[in-house]
């Protein structure tokens, strides 16, 4: 199918036009979607926790962790933090949690909020008329040795296999036999441990269960049973976190950085718009407007992606890709003026050139899309934010000069 390089103009121009308003927040941008800004750009708090795993098997130590993220997340959440970033952090062999709460200045309440060690608990069910009570027991999730995945044999479901260490096994043989046919639930943090399903929550007590190894089934999705899982043992298995570092930002201090990276930013797309006019004249001016077009669509995709969140390390990334993104264009510039010198003519050069600039500008390209996906899946969150800011904007850079700057040429009158 031949391109219509009139019609890719005019679809840039008007996609150009709504990113503008998208990723303003005075225009369309908050009313839509918000921005999400880290803690650099916003203020708020900075803990970090370390997770004591001695007591904790190698096998488990994962599902520990991994646990105990969800939960303080979801204590976070009841703080009332938007979009709270809680991340495992790994260095020197020892495990460690990070939370992040983008505009909370009470440093203190924040710590109170999130606690220590999540509590496992198993509460029996009195039901009174229409109403329901869960009355607290003496069996808590201190008792359990270990939780995991398995399948039941006949439904093929995934279920939850767990086990009691034997203190804990008398408790829950007393229980289940003072229970059959009823529902024992189970809470974490005073809440279901699947806050919209009772039935999960609640399994019923089929009979009398000895031996201190229990089978909780059901008709479970593997991520739910592997969720399940994750939030027994966070609160079974015997993980503290102790408090290691804390630090809060002000908000001035984070609206002064905001105002000082997006300075930034237009200082360096224009010095780039402005080499390019100086050094290339027409062809320079075409590549001006195709980064006019690239810094919004960038920009827009950014805001798009879920769970993304704009840092100082973000920025840095994109304003990066600003100055890389030209590179595609001066190389497509060079190839067809060269084609042009061998007296082809104005659209088969531009053509001939994109041609012969193409493996060039691709390989280039996917080779720094690369380095940011190594920095994404093996840095920290810090580096990720500055990962995925270089890799969307990479990207976006090719289509850019694929899409925009072929376009731009090809109406172009006089180049």
């Amino acid at each position: 199918m031949r391109r219509n390089p009139k019609q890719l103009l005019a679809i840039s121009i008007i996609a150009t036009v709504l990113a503008v308003a998208f990723v303003v927040p005075s225009l369309w941008g908050d009313r839509f979607l918000p921005w999400n800004l880290g803690l650099d750009l916003v203020g708020g708090s900075h803990l970090i926790y370390e997770v004591d795993l001695s007591q904790v098997a190698a096998t488990d130590r994962e599902n520990v962790l991994n646990g105990l993220r969800d939960v303080i997340e979801r204590r976070v959440n009841l703080f009332g933090v938007s979009e709270p970033q809680v991340y495992v952090t790994e260095a020197g062999g020892q495990s460690g949690l990070v939370v992040e709460l983008a505009g909370v200045q009470d440093v203190n309440q924040a710590i109170d909020q999130i606690g220590a060690t999540p509590l496992l608990e198993f509460r029996e069910v009195e039901q009174n008329g229409t109403s329901t009570s869960f009355n607290f027991t003496n069996l808590t999730g201190r008792y359990i040795t270990g939780a995991q995945v398995g399948f039941n044999q006949t439904t093929r479901f995934p279920e939850i296999n767990f086990s009691f260490n034997e203190e804990g096994a008398g408790i829950f043989e007393r229980m289940t036999e003072a229970n059959v046919g009823e529902t024992i639930c189970l809470f974490i943090d005073n809440d279901l441990i699947i806050p919209d399903d009772f039935n999960s929550s609640c399994p019923r007590v089929s009979e009398k269960i000895t031996g201190g190894n229990a089978v909780i089934s059901g008709r479970f999705s593997l991520d739910t049973a592997k969720s399940i899982v994750e939030r027994f043992n966070a609160g079974a298995l015997p993980a503290p976190i102790t408090l290691i570092n804390q630090q809060t930002i002000s908000a001035s201090l984070g609206a002064d950085l905001l105002r000082k990276a997006i300075v930034a930013g237009a200082v360096g797309t224009l010095l780039v718009a402005a080499f390019m006019i100086a050094y290339y004249g027409t062809l320079g001016f075409v590549a001006a407007l195709a980064l006019a077009a690239y810094v919004p669509l960038s920009l827009a995709l950014f805001k798009l992606v879920p769970g993304f969140t704009l840092t100082l390390a973000g920025i840095a990334g994109f304003i990066l890709t600003i100055g890389m993104a030209v590179d595609a264009n001066i190389l497509i510039f060079e190839r067809t003026k060269e084609e042009m010198k061998k007296g082809l003519p104005k659209d088969t050069a531009i053509d001939e050139g994109f041609r012969r600039a193409w493996s060039s500008i691709r390989d280039s390209n996917l080779t720094s899309m690369i380095t940011a996906a190594i920095l994404y899946f093996f840095t920290t969150s810090f580096i990720k934010g500055f990962a995925v800011t270089l890799f969307l904007g990479v990207l976006m850079s090719m289509a850019s000069a694929i899409i925009i700057t072929w376009a731009l040429l090809k109406t172009w009158k006089k180049i």
